[in-house]
């Protein structure tokens, strides 16, 4: 997704320290790049430099720890636990369609469509009344996150847009550096495996032919998070990724592991 974050856009600062609702107009986001100098605009922009900076600090909070890690839960936390949860409930109100098609199951625009239409609801179960007025923009965030209704795809892009969800809700103040651990091993470890089900459910095509380096069709910031759990531990070294035995023991716990796991179970599977 080519989607401008405009409440970066209009804030100094990767925390709510500058952020003033009364200050600020929300908009729906929408494609911004369009060209290889929109691209570079936007490589060099202060909003993609925070963005790397808050991607940082989410790594930061992980570094060497398991997912199993005792970390702080904080209410907006739960709320947003609570939101995947329904997520992938509704998951089940749209059943695949038989179709002769191998990717792309129609049921998906089904599902993508509840979403749409219930998704500002969700949103105002964690927004307090005060920042009702960013529930659409933050709304396109998190409906986008789920894959392309069209296309019926998914990539690194959706995933983005996730994260991207993540950091305005940290832009309003709703997070802070504290639920920064939270944020990794509660939120979107349980949007990847949202995403794993959905695109196992609905064979949504990867948005991209060979993903992020032919790392991984779908999916790149687990194995960015995955490597910092990995930091500050000697057992396991690059050459154990490809042992069934250690797959099986720590995909569970490490991120890095479940993503080659996923990996081998869809190729298995086509």
């Amino acid at each position: 997704k080519n989607h401008k974050t405009a409440m970066a856009d209009n804030n100094n600062n990767s925390n709510s320290n500058n952020f003033n609702i009364n200050e600020h107009t929300f908009e729906i986001p929408s494609d911004k790049i369009n060209s290889n100098d929109d691209l570079q605009n936007f490589l060099e922009s202060e909003t993609y430099k925070r963005y790397l900076e808050y991607l940082e600090q989410l790594n930061s909070a992980i570094i060497g720890k398991k997912l199993d890690v005792e970390c702080t839960v904080s209410p907006i936390i739960e709320k947003i636990m609570k939101i995947l949860n329904t997520l992938e409930e509704w998951l089940e109100m749209f059943p695949p369609i038989q179709q002769p098609m191998r990717y792309g199951n129609k049921a998906f625009r089904n599902y993508f469509d509840h979403v749409q239409e219930n998704g500002e609801e969700l949103m105002n179960e964690i927004l307090p009344e005060e920042y009702s007025a960013a529930s659409p923009e933050l709304t396109s965030y998190l409906v986008n996150s789920l894959g392309n209704k069209t296309r019926i795809d998914y990539g690194t892009g959706h995933e983005t847009c996730f994260v991207a969800w993540m950091w305005c809700l940290e832009i309003l103040g709703l997070t802070n550096q504290d639920d920064h651990c939270a944020l990794v091993f509660k939120v979107f470890s349980p949007y990847i495996d949202l995403m794993r089900k959905i695109q196992s459910r609905y064979f949504l095509e990867p948005a991209g032919s060979h993903g992020v380096w032919s790392l991984d069709d779908y999916q790149f910031l687990p194995f960015y998070f995955g490597s910092g759990q990995l930091c500050e531990q000697s057992r396991i070294k690059p050459i154990h990724i490809h042992n069934q035995d250690y797959l099986e023991e720590f995909s569970g716990v490490y991120m890095y592991f479940s993503c080659i796991k996923f990996i081998h179970r869809v190729i298995i599977f086509l």
